[in-house]
């Protein structure tokens, strides 16, 4: 599980860094609200842990500019405010959970943990079985439909086409797509992703049916009609 952890209190973000590294999760930090943002946008996480009050871009910023963006982790606020109005706004901004500090370790691990789970069983049910135009995708059993073809899919075939059709008329950028497809692993080179798109182009767009998968030269690809 990858975790982004935004705050620009040096002191709290690498301590809080080292303890969830313990825990065995991937953890990026940052320490300046834009800079966090970039990082947002630019990769897949699986949890978001702001702060809320940061200098140039706060954490509530960020949660309203990612939900606009359809970007949907779970966010969770670690703020000073702590009053009724804040949580309020908080959670109207898009934000899952709101911790106050300050706070005691175990009780944001608790919490880490009962977003991410919730946020994967969510996740499971939301995507089983999706459909974009004439394509469906059984991820379960990973096979898709198109008309009356049944596609045989590898897992990274699959993994590769859920991301399109959760993103459908995004331009999903080379990077996005790496984090997303090899998270965890060792990234291979540029060659594999190219290779690998040509491989699902084949098998979801026979001969007389619409494009779906759109190169967007020098940028990444746009999955839709």
């Amino acid at each position: 599980m990858q975790i982004l952890l935004v705050d620009d209190e040096m002191e709290l973000t690498e301590p809080l860094r080292q303890v969830l590294l313990l825990e065995g999760y991937e953890v990026d930090t940052a320490n300046e609200g834009i800079v966090g943002m970039q990082l947002a946008m630019q990769n897949s996480y699986d949890l978001l842990i702001l702060d809320w009050m940061m200098p140039q871009k706060s954490g509530l910023e960020i949660c309203r500019e990612l939900r606009s963006h359809s970007q949907t982790p779970p966010v969770l606020f670690l703020t000073a405010k702590d009053t009724l109005d804040d949580r309020v706004l908080g959670l109207d901004a898009g934000a899952d959970d709101y911790l106050v500090k300050p706070f005691e370790l175990r009780e944001l691990l608790a919490r880490v943990r009962a977003l991410l789970r919730r946020s994967s069983q969510l996740e499971l049910a939301a995507n089983s079985h999706l459909k974009v135009a004439d394509l469906e995708l059984d991820r379960k059993n990973q096979i898709a439909y198109r008309g009356d073809r049944a596609i045989s899919l590898s897992e990274k075939e699959a993994k590769l086409l859920l991301y399109f059709m959760q993103n459908t008329g995004q331009l999903l950028t080379h990077q996005q797509i790496f984090q997303f497809l090899w998270r965890g692993e060792e990234q291979p080179n540029s060659n594999v992703l190219a290779a690998l798109v040509r491989l699902l182009r084949r098998k979801i767009e026979a001969k007389g049916e619409s494009t779906l998968i759109h190169t967007i030269y020098g940028k990444g690809y746009r999955f839709g009609l």
